[in-house]
């Protein structure tokens, strides 16, 4: 059996080693930190997604070492494969950095600065990208495309204004169920992430649309309004589920489960599918088995939390006794022996 070739590739004067076939985003994501392209519209683990919302875009200066020119435009790293030899440049290039500036501005065109109520906000793949590289202003002049609010069904709530088209959830869709029951409708400027005459999506797996979707689009009915992820506790968590894995990750705010989630990876991207049993019908802390605190990878207000280690699983063990040197502490007055309050009117 023959050994994988693998291709040398320089992304941002860091070079590493990968096989051939490995494109220049996923070679990027080896090596982590700020080399990695951001990726609003691309998921690993879907096919025939990446190429749409051209937020990845990197400056290729040389093709490889049989053919050293560089390539004449910017191109979308989801979608190009590297070659041997092949140098990249990302936030080294300037005209990277304006070109992803651009495209960040024309994915805020149309949406809607409603951040404050928007159950996306703090775990936001555009929100953190607009931190990024979004500018204080706007330069459109035109009334904004505004859709109405639709119901997919008992559980998923669309905000199509909010929608970037990244096909996501259509792709989702398409792979985890029978038959998917929404699609992109209409071209240009009027298209929009829709149903055939308001059909429900009720698929078993139809709730990881939410998962995958990079911005407040697809939002889960049973969490609206609820509270701010940040405020909550994500926990891992697991049960005995015959449809799905069962492993999730559960928002916690003291015993109450409020939400429950897919375990996602340091790139936002879903670990393991679950079901619609799991995350919307099994919102009690006795329904699973909880593992610990889930650490978030992500740059995100959610890991200031500092939620890793113990918090949360265990009870305090400093006692007074323990940082007193095992001194009990001294009561000037015993209010026990004086206070009638808690006296058994009984006796």
């Amino acid at each position: 059996m023959s050994e994988q070739q693998l291709f040398k590739v320089t992304i941002d004067n860091i070079t590493i080693e990968v096989p051939a076939g490995t494109t220049i985003l996923n070679a990027a994501r080896q090596i982590g930190g700020d080399v990695t392209p951001p990726a609003m519209c691309y998921y690993s683990k879907l096919e025939g997604s990446g190429g749409k919302c051209r937020t990845c875009l990197v400056e290729v200066s040389k093709g490889s070492e049989k053919d050293p020119r560089p390539m004449p435009k910017l191109i979308a790293s989801c979608r190009t494969t590297v070659m041997d030899g092949m140098e990249v440049k990302n936030i080294t290039s300037e005209k990277v950095v304006d070109a992803r500036a651009g495209v960040v501005e024309f994915l805020l065109l149309n949406h809607p600065l409603d951040c404050p109520i928007c159950d996306q906000a703090g775990e936001c793949h555009l929100q953190d990208l607009s931190y990024d590289h979004g500018k204080e202003g706007t330069r459109y002049e035109f009334e904004r495309r505004t859709f109405k609010k639709h119901d997919l069904g008992p559980y998923i709530q669309l905000h199509m204004t909010r929608c970037i088209l990244c096909y996501r959830c259509v792709y989702t869709a398409d792979q985890l169920s029978k038959e998917r029951s929404h699609g992109v409708l209409d071209r240009g400027d009027h298209a929009q992430i829709a149903t055939f005459i308001e059909k429900s999506l009720d698929n078993e797996f139809i709730g990881n649309v939410i998962d995958v979707c990079p911005v407040g689009a697809l939002t889960d009915k049973t969490f609206r309004f609820k509270n701010r992820v940040w405020f909550l506790k994500p926990m891992d968590a697991h049960r005995d589920c015959p449809t799905c894995s069962g492993k999730v990750t559960l928002w916690n705010r003291g015993d109450e489960v409020y939400r429950v989630t897919a375990r996602k990876d340091k790139w936002g991207e879903v670990e393991d599918w679950i079901c619609n049993t799991c995350r919307f019908e099994t919102k009690n802390t006795s329904d699973w088995v909880i593992e610990g605190p889930r650490e978030i990878d992500r740059h995100s207000v959610i890991a200031q939390g500092h939620y890793q280690g113990s918090v949360g699983m265990h009870k305090p063990t400093e006692t007074f006794a323990a940082v007193n040197a095992g001194r009990a502490p001294h009561l000037l007055m015993d209010i026990h022996s004086v206070s009638e309050v808690n006296k058994d009117s009984s006796l």
